[in-house]
């Protein structure tokens, strides 16, 4: 969907930090200055939407998935939801270190949370003591906080969305390491360089937050719908294919029996 600048307006979009803590680097997309506060300019901001929409869409398209990232505490419920309806991984709660440059062991992680779910399906877990099991409905619990959500991410992510790249530092700096596509929310106080699209954005208010992730998740959910229609016409012409062969092996036998006919 088109990205209107009005809409970015009433959102708060438009807010950047104090003049003092902003990031040099981010002058580019600042338009002006107000009260002693950095004005995004929402053009750009309405552009760069564009620009990663569309990268975004084509990365869900290929099967990819992508990482949101946020755990401050106005974005943690926003990105929750959006990236939950769309079926994407998210991490809201501590990242945990390594999660992208150690992923084998955090893929252990989430197998041992698979397993505790095996064992009360299968009965085992009732046969521990009451202290045994206290002590793995601990763990299952502590996992389930910080892994629950990408318990289905069975490889490294396609790209990693970010609100805050301040306070997510270190989800950034394993992306670059592992030259994962970072996206991003960037404020007037941070430094756009780090990352690969950048969304110039106030990223402290939760209405400005809701209002990007409405847009990228909605790329996201185009690139997904396109990849299952492809899918479906796939499936589809590979089932009417042995019809069509059926069909033109049977033709020349029916001209046959009209000629002895005749």
């Amino acid at each position: 969907m088109a990205v209107e600048v009005k809409e970015l307006l009433e959102a708060g979009v438009h807010f950047g930090h104090l003049t003092r803590k902003w990031d040099p680097n981010m002058a580019p997309y600042v338009y002006m200055e107000r009260n002693g506060i950095h004005i995004i300019n929402l053009y750009k901001t309405a552009a760069k939407i564009d620009e990663a929409g569309e990268a975004l869409s084509k990365i869900a398209n290929s099967g990819r998935k992508i990482l949101f990232v946020a755990t401050k505490k106005q974005a943690k419920d926003i990105v929750a939801e959006k990236a939950g309806a769309i079926n994407m991984p998210y991490i809201t709660e501590r990242w945990p270190g390594g999660m992208l440059t150690n992923f084998v062991t955090i893929r252990k992680a989430v197998k041992k949370m698979a397993s505790i779910d095996r064992m009360k399906k299968d009965g085992t877990f009732m046969t521990l003591s009451k202290k045994e099991r206290l002590q793995v409905d601990r763990l299952r619990a502590k996992l389930e906080k910080n892994l629950g959500s990408i318990s289905d991410m069975t490889r490294l992510p396609g790209a990693l969305f970010v609100v805050d790249i301040k306070r997510e530092h270190i989800a950034i700096k394993e992306a670059q390491k592992l030259n994962i596509p970072i996206f991003a929310m960037v404020d007037t106080n941070s430094d756009p360089r780090q990352v690969d699209y950048v969304i110039p954005a106030n990223d402290d208010a939760s209405k400005s937050i809701d209002k990007i992730l409405t847009h990228v998740t909605a790329s996201i959910a185009n690139g997904l719908a396109e990849r299952k229609a492809e899918k479906d016409a796939t499936t589809a012409s590979a089932a009417e294919a042995p019809k069509a062969k059926a069909k033109t092996e049977a033709a020349p036998a029916k001209t046959v029996a009209v000629e002895e006919e005749e």
